[in-house]
């Protein structure tokens, strides 16, 4: 039966899970879903910080909004966390990969403790979150995954040897993971940000050299604003992109397209 295009980007009835939900983009997705009718599930490393985000989200929506602490690098606390998600606002519908960290610095320098904590994070802990959560979609037949790749997953920078190459596996590992899932009612894709004012990248805000630098390589002439990333997350997240699976969406200024 047909539905009027704005109800298929609706979400209510669905819950999700915001890794790395508590600030910057995590937040702003989750706030975005939660906008668009879903009860949202935030996980940090600080619970008081993610349980700050979570009542800031309920008292704007008036969606159910829960913050959870752990540490996507452990099986244990993934396992854990799904439980408790489950246990205090049901089944896991959609899940957003986007706990992330990135240490920056030429490979001479880089330690190995450096590449371990970045690719553990940014790559391990989707892929432990995914095969946690995403046959328990399967088995219901109907979910979202998506994970939080760059532009630098398909390009490039010095210095960003462990954070590029941790988002050019989480595009693959999409790509594989809707294979898997393919014709189960579960989709799975990423979402390939560009320059965006984050925490993350604040030693470059507040380098002018840096900044003027990155944004010569942006055609808008700008950095991307955190509401700006919102509406891809729900369009993946919702009925509209049923026939979207495996693709890497780029909300970058048009960086990649030089």
């Amino acid at each position: 039966m047909h539905q009027p295009i704005l109800q298929n980007f609706r979400l209510d009835g669905k819950i999700a899970l915001v890794t790395g939900g508590a600030r910057g983009l995590g937040q702003t997705m989750a706030t975005a879903l939660a906008e668009a009718g879903a009860d949202v599930a935030l996980a940090g490393r600080s619970l008081e910080t993610a349980e700050a985000a979570a009542k800031g989200i309920a008292s704007a929506t008036g969606r159910r909004a829960r913050a959870f602490a752990a540490d996507v690098t452990l099986q244990a606390d993934i396992d854990r966390l799904v439980g408790d998600v489950e246990s205090a606002l049901g089944p896991i519908d959609i899940l957003i990969n986007n706990a992330g960290v990135n240490i920056r610095g030429p490979i001479t320098q880089l330690t190995e403790a450096d590449w371990d904590t970045v690719v553990d994070t940014n790559l391990k802990g989707p892929f432990l979150c995914a095969r946690a959560i995403g046959p328990r979609m399967v088995s219901r037949g109907w979910g979202r995954v998506i994970n939080m790749a760059s532009v630098l997953g398909v390009i490039a920078l010095a210095g960003r040897a462990p954070y590029a190459s941790s988002k050019a596996g989480i595009i693959n590992l999409t790509r594989v993971l809707a294979l898997e899932w393919a014709g189960t009612g579960v989709t799975a894709n990423a979402i390939c940000p560009g320059a965006f004012a984050t925490e993350m990248n604040r030693t470059l805000l507040d380098d002018p050299v840096k900044y003027k630098e990155f944004v010569s390589r942006i055609p808008m002439g700008r950095w991307g604003e955190l509401d700006e990333l919102a509406g891809a997350a729900v369009f993946l997240a919702s009925p509209a992109a049923s026939y979207v699976t495996g693709s890497a969406l780029f909300v970058d200024g048009g960086w990649t397209a030089r």
